[in-house]
């Protein structure tokens, strides 16, 4: 049995030579090769061979030479062991083409990296179309590998990947689906990455963070993060913030609602009041000249406050809200503003002011707002009108607590 096993051990420690000779020749390119290759880029301006070192492109490449000493010197070191040497030889060449694609996916890596660092790609889904270069890679890498694993031609497992289109569709249908709207999406301009986007379908609000080729992920307000799949940007609707973004201002579209029993004819007494509000004095002098010419003219008895044309206090709250506006430094003076009556509703009779701020960052846009809104909620008592809001628990007793003190008065019997 000895003899027997004498051939065995001497194949097994010629190939413990043989590896460490690998071994140690990458060791050294990598010594030599890499090494110096980085601290050369390292010493550079240009920001590629940074992003290639980055993803370990050299250090693929390091293992070029010793995988071709290794296929080199296998035939004359296993000469005498041809089954041993058929076997070792597809090994190692399996192995190249998994280096060699490691290599091209390495540089396939690099490339995203600085295309997408730039700014004319910044914005476009590359990540989709590079998701789709290393999968073809795969795909070719496996047909490569199987072919000198079973001893066939290429030629023989695309022909029969061609019977198996049907399953293979099935397969990636959202691969290929992703891919066309990938397209589609950076043709048309439809989406880029750091777009505010809303998606209520899938509870998506929030800023494109990454395009790949199957989905689109997107970073809520919650910092959550929502995955679409890419072709849903295509068959759904979505809304896209991009232009309000890019105009420089945010429109405020918002009501306040009063009650329209306080709206009345604006009496002497309350025009001079009026005039007093420095925004909107120069407005009632000449408003009120105006009205007092028309009613000259058309010989109006103006002893009643219904007769003639009057102001209303609600008109005039409004030129006041417009003038306030205007004279916002925060509001926007080149885009739309209007202050506008609504149709009534049984929540009262709507203001509603539509402007646009100066900036589009969410925090001053709602601080802007608010101030906005304050000043206005407070001024509408110095026009006589009220706020109106739904009755709450406290509304109902007090009316009630009224109502009683009222009904006991009129039932109190009077003192002769």
């Amino acid at each position: 049995m000895a003899p027997a096993l004498i051939p065995g051990v001497t194949a097994f420690i010629l190939f413990i030579a043989l590896l460490l000779v690998a071994v140690v020749s990458y060791q050294l390119t990598r010594l030599l090769l890499v090494k110096t290759l980085h601290a050369f880029f390292a010493r550079t301006t240009a920001k590629w061979d940074d992003l290639f070192v980055e993803h370990k492109l050299f250090e693929n490449l390091a293992h070029i030479v010793p995988v071709l000493i290794f296929r080199i010197l296998t035939p004359v070191v296993f000469a005498d062991y041809p089954e041993l040497l058929a076997a070792i030889l597809k090994a190692i060449d399996v192995y190249i083409i998994l280096v060699i694609m490691r290599i091209f996916t390495s540089f396939l890596t690099g490339m995203e990296a600085f295309l997408v660092a730039s700014p004319v790609f910044k914005n476009k889904p590359l990540a989709s179309y590079f998701q789709l270069t290393r999968i073809i890679l795969y795909i070719a890498a496996a047909i490569l590998a199987l072919s000198i694993l079973l001893g066939r031609s290429p030629v023989y497992f695309l022909s029969a990947f061609g019977a198996m289109t049907a399953i293979f569709l099935l397969i990636f249908k959202d691969t290929i689906l992703g891919l066309v709207a990938s397209v589609q999406i950076s043709a048309n301009d439809m989406v880029r990455v750091g777009d505010w986007v809303e998606m209520p379908k899938f509870n998506a609000d929030g800023d494109v963070i990454a395009i790949n080729l199957n989905t689109v992920k997107i970073r809520n307000w919650d910092k959550t993060i929502t995955a679409v799949p890419t072709y849903y940007f295509i068959t759904d609707s979505f809304k896209n913030w991009r232009g309000m973004q890019e105009s420089g201002g945010r429109r405020i579209k918002r009501a306040i609602f009063l009650n329209q029993r306080s709206v009345k004819f604006v009496d002497p007494e309350l025009r001079e009041r009026f005039k007093k509000y420095y925004l909107i004095t120069e407005y009632v002098n000449c408003r009120q000249q105006e009205i007092e010419t028309f009613n000259r003219e058309n010989a109006i008895d103006t002893s009643t406050l219904i007769n003639g044309r009057r102001m209303t206090n609600i008109g005039v709250f409004r030129h006041y809200t417009e003038a306030f506006l205007r004279a916002h430094k925060r509001i926007n003076p080149e885009m739309t503003l209007i202050v506008r009556q609504l149709a009534p509703t049984d929540h009262g009779l709507p203001i509603e002011i539509y402007c646009f701020t100066n900036t589009v960052a969410f925090a001053e846009y709602e601080g802007i707002q608010s101030d906005i809104f304050d000043h206005l909620l407070a001024a509408a008592s110095h026009f006589d009108l009220e706020i109106f809001q739904s009755p709450s628990g406290n509304d109902i007793v007090l009316a009630g607590e009224k109502l009683s003190q009222v009904l006991s008065e009129k039932n109190a019997p009077r003192q002769v």
